[in-house]
């Protein structure tokens, strides 16, 4: 890993809990391979604009850490990191060795993990291995009880289970990896509401879900499944649920960044994640948590290879002369299940496929006038997603873990300027 001695660093007031911002912005930044944007109907200037509102996210100091891909008509053409992966976080001592972010660093990227999960479901689907219009109690009869006989794997892909929180305790990191301990949760939850009626975000408990029906009906963890299947095939180095224990100290780590939480936006995501944001996040840096498998919530990887992930699905489900899945295996995994309903769980009008986040014309994540994209955001600050009109394929990770913030404009000006560089085709 490349490091950094200590720069001069202003000082910046703690209630906030920002990092330090160096003065010197290319001191802290790394560019890796890039093609000719001009190649691909884009601009150097252009690509220097996206790039620019990406330095001003960073300048917000809520994040230690910012790494930025875009791929256009499958070709890199911003592949480049900003910041710190680890000395630089809020309580960090100003002596602390600060270690420098590479595009090459892997990042968890917490939800944005679903799409890779959702792809992977629908892979097995198209190989006859399970349906998705098939209830999870056909797999694992005992998930029936407490009336949860009628959920489908489709419904737990679209949030539409009605069992989206985790029981106290579910998180503790001794029993991570005891499968009989977490097969047992899902089966006591009891239903919100009737299977299908209504929207409300699974943080956490729909991953577990998908990842036992993987297990039953394949005999193997979903990490071996998702490696053998898509991963191996293709050459990814990371992108997968965590990481080896050899692996664990080259991962960034996270922080609790931003405003302090308050009621009632922390007794949200309290009751969604089975614990305090703040306490979520201290976990995401624990090697326990890293070494565990988590479709939900711990995928590990690059901004360069989680936007190669999504640039597979842009492609039909080819990639480089490999074929891993079908084109009508994708379009059908983007038909929309929900258009803008207000999540019972955030509070927000998201449009849900069986697994993506949807865009809109007006209303979405990935800019204006993205009705066909598609991916999914991880953690308030990390998103990835393919817009097949702009033959775009992005990924932003982030490590600083603000639910909110003043700046979250910011976060959001990213995808609009991208979208507004690269025109449609």
């Amino acid at each position: 890993m490349t490091r950094l001695r200590p720069p001069r660093l202003p000082a910046v007031p703690d209630p906030m809990r920002r990092v330090r911002v160096p003065r010197d912005l290319e001191a802290v930044t790394t560019v890796a391979e890039e093609a000719d944007p001009g190649d691909v109907g884009m601009t150097r200037d252009g690509v220097e604009r996206i790039w620019k509102d990406a330095r001003n996210l960073y300048r917000s100091g809520i994040h230690p850490a910012l790494t930025l891909c875009v791929r256009r008509h499958g070709e890199v053409v911003l592949d480049r990191a900003i910041g710190h992966a680890r000395g630089n976080g809020p309580k960090d001592d100003r002596s602390a060795e600060k270690v420098l972010v590479t595009p090459e660093t892997p990042l968890c990227i917490f939800s944005a993990t679903k799409g890779i999960t959702a792809s992977l479901i629908h892979l097995l689907d198209e190989r006859g291995v399970l349906h998705v219009g098939d209830r999870i109690a056909d797999y694992l009869p005992d998930f029936a009880r407490n009336g949860k006989g009628g959920i489908t794997v489709g419904q737990v892909l679209s949030h539409r289970a009605g069992i989206p929180n985790l029981p106290s305790g579910s998180l503790d990191l001794d029993r991570i990896g005891d499968v009989d301990f977490k097969r047992e949760l899902m089966y006591d939850a009891r239903p919100m509401h009737r299977p299908g009626k209504r929207q409300a975000y699974h943080a956490v408990s729909g991953g577990e879900i998908l990842a036992e029906v993987v297990r039953e009906v394949t005999g193997r963890s979903i990490r071996d499944v998702l490696a053998e299947e898509i991963l191996d095939p293709l050459g990814f180095r990371w992108t997968n649920y965590g990481v080896a224990a050899e692996d664990v100290d080259q991962v960034a780590l996270n922080y609790p960044t931003g405003p302090p939480l308050l009621p009632p936006v922390s007794t949200v995501l309290t009751r969604a994640l089975g614990l305090h944001p703040d306490e979520a996040t201290r976990v995401s840096n624990d090697p326990r948590f890293l070494q565990a498998v988590m479709p939900a919530a711990n995928g590990v990887s690059t901004a360069n290879e989680l936007s190669r992930f999504y640039e597979l699905l842009r492609n039909g489900g080819e990639l480089d002369g490999t074929r891993i899945m079908e084109a009508r295996t994708i379009r059908r995994a983007r038909v929309e299940q929900s258009h803008l309903e207000v999540d019972f769980s955030l509070g927000l009008p998201i449009g849900f496929s069986m697994g993506y986040m949807l865009g809109g014309r007006m209303v979405s994540l990935f800019g204006p006038d993205t009705p066909e994209a598609f991916g999914h955001l991880g953690w308030v600050n990390i998103l990835s997603w393919a817009d097949p009109q702009r033959a775009l394929s992005v990924a932003l990770i982030t490590t600083g873990k603000a639910a909110v913030y003043p700046e979250i404009t910011r976060f959001l000006q990213v995808p609009r300027r991208i979208g507004k560089e690269a025109a449609k085709v």
